[in-house]
């Protein structure tokens, strides 16, 4: 499952970009939008579609990482043992998660303009500020799997802080690898695994 979600969870992060009217853009509106205009980037962007890693990073961080909850995920990532963690680990953590999550979006970035997205009806009442964003994602000869969006209203705007795939949660996905390490070998032996996974990924590995 974890494959699943590597493989297509940039098709729901692609629906978070930076946007003047973000805080008062509905969410869903907000993913819709936002979706449309990534595509048309990669489409267009020869260097993207070449691989060109520079700019996917560049995609991602400024199209994509702003509206996320970092904190909040990871948080909810490591789950009880969070509260374990000391601020300056706390801190480790979000960090090493961050980027964990950047090379997963980035790998898989190119591939976002050969799918087609349908974007479910938005089941909302007045004020609330958490709410369930749905999409379904699929391609001919595939079938389409279901990606949902959690989503927090906060100070800045709606930022985004789970992910699921076909009903699994992201951060329910890592929670399970995360608490297994830590039981192991506790809060830094988490952090350690993390800053291997990171550096091995950036060497190609």
């Amino acid at each position: 499952m974890l494959k699943i979600v590597k493989g297509f969870l940039v098709l729901a992060l692609a629906g978070m970009t930076a946007s003047a009217q973000a805080e008062a853009t509905p969410p869903d509106v907000l993913i819709k939008n936002t979706t449309n205009e990534v595509i048309r980037i990669v489409k267009q962007d020869k260097d993207i579609k070449g691989g060109n890693n520079k700019k996917v990073y560049d995609l991602v961080e400024t199209k994509i990482l702003p509206h996320f909850d970092f904190r909040q995920m990871t948080q909810l990532a490591v789950g009880k043992n969070w509260r374990q963690a000391s601020a300056d680990e706390q801190q480790q953590l979000t960090k090493e998660f961050r980027a964990l999550l950047v090379r997963t979006y980035s790998a898989a970035i190119t591939s976002v303009a050969d799918y087609k997205i349908e974007f479910k009806p938005l089941k909302m009442q007045p004020g609330e500020t958490d709410v369930l964003v749905g999409t379904e994602v699929g391609k001919s000869g595939m079938t389409p799997i279901t990606i949902d969006y959690r989503l927090e209203k906060q100070e800045g705007g709606w930022k985004v802080y789970d992910v699921m795939v076909d009903n699994v949660s992201l951060v329910t996905v890592y929670r399970n690898s995360f608490n297994t390490e830590v039981r192991k070998n506790g809060i830094a032996g988490l952090i350690q695994s993390l800053v291997r996974r990171n550096q091995s990924a950036a060497n190609g590995g």
